[in-house]
């Protein structure tokens, strides 16, 4: 048989998760080479943990070793070198979820009893590529090595001597194989009992070398469809699977803005738990969500729609502190102000983080809906709170002339209707205006008012005015002529 698993993974799974890294690559192959034949060693005799695994978005070497936790240390020991251990592990963790891709694709299933089977068809070479540690270790997994295709072969004929050299040897290899395994298990407890306990994983990441947590933000529209989405990670490989499942749960093609960067955590506290929250977010209408560090915060147009979200999504992250936000007809004033003053740091802030060498558009839309264009009744000169942070929007839309938006005005419905769509198109073509003003491309804007047609709120209440008197960018496909809308989180109110 021609195929060689090995050299397969090698090829194919090592490349994606390698790309892009500069430090220690080397040492980072050798670790996956390594680890390639000891994971499909121990797919082939636990299906159960194919299975355990498949079900996670994204599986760690923890959930291998979770039967026998203190040997994680010392297999990446093993693996590591010179290398810091948290590196080494990080690359593993990347390379299991693509192993599985291959081996389903391979087996022609995703079943793990096929590739269970898969593994055991080309075993000898997976065998041969073991590292000479890796038996002692797979034994006190509770893994053989041995082949069950072995155990059906008959017995070849071998002379007399050859015959007592067996004996010997059959008495002397179990008695050093237990020997080794004493010595490492002893290694291992004693080193665990010099360090300090380790509290089991409880789904909060270890998180030593970033700064920042990671952090998903996103809203929704009237419809409970996606409207925006930012993702900053320092995990490039987890952003690839985040960014599907969102495109999944939302049938949507763009997915988020993403900014990956270093000084991101790389991993969310309770991540696993992400895909199925989203599904409960999606078809709320109006609903904002922010998952940073071990608080979620939910919002929604409707109150009640987020106590009964927030009651849905707490048993999925037991990590995590859940928190509802409302703005109350009571504090109207101050909320308007506090909120003013928050949305336009936010959208400073978006903006400086994006990278200007890689400027999207959905980026550039989705930092400036964070900002809220406050403009005085009947007026549209653009408040000089706002002016700097389209300053910074100008910048970069220069830089990117593949950057085409859309800038949408809206009002309450207080007055006259034909009024307000016509004061809506002035202050959406103020904004314009201002940006080609600071040199964007006449060409890359257009400017449509829509008045009181299109609310996001009860125009009843103080509150729901003010969400209504809005400033909503939008992403214009140039090849097709269709806008895409990113508007609610923050989203800008005149």
């Amino acid at each position: 048989m021609n195929i060689n698993l090995i050299d397969l993974l090698k090829q194919k799974v090592s490349a994606m998760v390698l790309e892009g890294e500069t430090a220690h690559l080397s040492e980072k192959s050798q670790a996956l080479s390594s680890f390639f034949p000891i994971l499909l060693a121990i797919f082939k005799s636990k299906p159960d943990l194919v299975a355990n695994l498949q079900s996670q978005l994204n599986p760690r070497l923890g959930d291998i070793f979770s039967i026998n936790p203190a040997l994680k240390q010392e297999f990446l020991q093993q693996l590591s070198g010179t290398v810091p251990t948290e590196n080494i592990e990080s690359t593993l963790n990347r390379s299991i979820a693509p192993t599985l891709g291959f081996l389903e694709t391979e087996a022609g299933s995703a079943e793990p009893s096929a590739i269970s089977h898969l593994i055991e068809t080309y075993w000898p070479a997976v065998s041969a590529a073991l590292p000479h540690w890796a038996p002692v270790l797979l034994s006190a997994l509770g893994v053989s090595t041995a082949s069950e295709q072995s155990l059906h072969q008959a017995p070849s004929a071998e002379p007399y001597v050859a015959v007592e050299e067996k004996k010997k040897t059959g008495v002397l290899l179990p008695l050093i194989a237990f020997i080794i395994l004493a010595a490492l298990l002893g290694l291992i407890f004693k080193s665990c009992s010099e360090k300090k306990d380790t509290p089991p994983s409880s789904g909060v990441p270890a998180q030593t070398a970033s700064t920042q947590p990671a952090k998903l933000q996103l809203s929704t529209g009237s419809t409970g469809d996606l409207t925006t989405c930012q993702l900053y990670s320092g995990n490039a490989g987890y952003i690839d699977i985040l960014q599907n499942e969102i495109k999944q749960i939302f049938n949507h093609n763009t997915g988020c803005g993403v900014e990956n960067n270093a000084s991101y955590h790389s991993e969310f506290i309770d991540q696993d738990s992400i895909p199925s929250v989203l599904k409960l977010v999606k078809g709320v209408p109006n609903a904002s969500l922010i998952w940073m560090g071990d608080q979620l915060s939910i919002q929604t147009a409707n109150p009640a729609d987020a106590e009964q979200l927030a009651a849905k999504i707490k048993p999925l992250v037991k990590n995590m502190t859940v928190m509802t936000q409302a703005v109350t007809a009571s504090s109207t004033a101050v909320d308007t102000s506090a909120a003013i003053s928050a949305g336009n740091t936010s959208a400073e802030k978006a903006l400086a983080e994006i990278n200007p060498d890689q400027i999207r558009a959905l980026d550039i839309a989705t930092a400036l809906n964070m900002q809220i264009i406050n403009f005085a009744s009947a007026s549209t000169e653009i408040p000089d709170a706002n002016k700097s942070i389209l300053d910074q929007a100008a910048a970069l839309i220069k830089r990117a002339p593949q950057v085409h938006l859309t800038i949408k005005g809206h009002t309450d419905a207080v007055g006259n209707a034909e009024a307000n769509k016509a004061l809506s198109q002035k202050r959406a073509q103020a904004i314009v205006d201002y940006l080609v003003k600071q040199g964007v491309d006449p060409a890359q804007l257009q400017a449509v008012g829509f008045g009181q047609e299109q609310p996001v709120a009860d125009n009843a209440t103080a509150e729901g005015q003010f969400k209504n008197r809005r400033i909503e960018f939008e992403v214009l496909n140039t090849e097709t002529g269709v806008v895409r809308e990113v508007n609610e989180e923050g989203v800008k109110r005149q």
